[in-house]
């Protein structure tokens, strides 16, 4: 089996952001299928194979509609596993149209809670196909030791070997694998750094009492996910879609296309100094690139729409 692209994932690029304040932005949209996701998609499936909880007949079966969809669909393709993705009637086009060219089985769900999420047909769809399939392995991106191995062990080695002090780190929080395993390794290496999680309005993961829809995907969740259990936070802080997006277009002035939670990250390091010193060293995590945000973020037409933007 050849797994040369899943062998060159990681070692993205970390680059200096000019902005008020200034900071390193670790750029996770160069990896091979384009977010951050890509590292649990094939750690998944690299321990699973290891461990024999995943064979070559096992069909794996996930809830998303977004970057871990996508990932989980192409490292599945390159092992030859079924690969059965639920997602939700607002998949975005694009998004479809990448999943269909890696194979992916796509079950839709369409009955929505009163806030608008899928998030609770989609789960209650994946218990039902587990139920139904033999040789099925689900893979709960939002409750999964491999998944917080896998950033541990990946993206906190390589900022433990390129810095010899960081004093804050920001993440994009959504199923939460990623700063469960991150802030654990940061931690044992930056004893006094402080980890900063980057939420949205509209989530639940820190707030329960919120009602706001939200519009962009992979941006906080409807749910507290089991992986924030085994995070080591130190602040919260909730940026708006609106401020997300902003954010995105300064950031193209600096040539770079960041997706959604990426442009959120910026907005957040601007919010939590605004008034404040930013002494010392200051990394963000960018998780994806701005491709997949083309109806939304970068449609001028949608953003007026929605928020009431306007962009020359």
């Amino acid at each position: 089996m050849n797994l040369g692209i899943i062998n060159a994932m990681g070692n993205t690029p970390t680059v200096f952001i000019h902005g008020s304040p200034s900071y390193y932005a670790k750029l996770e949209g160069f990896n091979p299928f384009g977010s951050i996701k890509d590292r649990a998609a094939a750690y998944v499936l690299q321990k699973g194979y290891e461990e024999e909880v995943i064979t070559p007949k096992t069909n794996i079966i996930e809830s998303s509609s977004g970057n871990f969809a996508i990932a989980l669909a192409a490292v599945c393709q390159i092992y030859r596993n079924v690969f059965t993705c639920v997602v939700d009637k607002n998949l975005l086009p694009i998004n479809k149209k990448i999943l269909e060219c890696y194979n992916a089985k796509i079950v839709i769900a369409d009955k929505a809670d009163e806030n608008g999420s899928y998030l609770k047909n989609r789960l209650d769809i994946v218990k039902d196909l587990i139920d139904k399939i033999d040789n099925s392995y689900w893979v709960n991106q939002y409750d999964n030791a491999y998944i917080r191995q896998a950033y541990y062990d990946t993206i906190g080695s390589e900022l433990c070997n390129k810095f010899s002090e960081i004093n804050y780190l920001f993440v994009p929080v959504s199923t939460c694998g990623t700063i469960s395993g991150l802030s654990k390794r940061m931690k044992e290496e930056y004893p006094f750094i402080k980890i900063i999680a980057v939420d949205v309005i509209g989530s639940k993961i820190f707030c329960d009492a919120t009602s706001e829809k939200r519009h962009i995907p992979g941006m906080g969740a409807s749910i507290v996910p089991g992986n924030l259990s085994f995070a080591s936070i130190d602040d919260v802080i909730s940026v708006s879609e609106k401020d997300a997006i902003c954010h995105c277009r300064k950031l193209l002035r600096q040539g770079i296309l960041a997706g959604g939670s990426s442009g959120a990250t910026s907005a957040a390091v601007e919010k939590y100094f605004k008034g404040l010193s930013a002494d010392g060293v200051i990394i963000s995590i960018f998780p994806d690139r701005g491709e997949r945000y083309f109806s939304t973020i970068y449609n001028s037409e949608w953003c007026k729409k929605m928020y009431d933007l306007a962009f020359d």
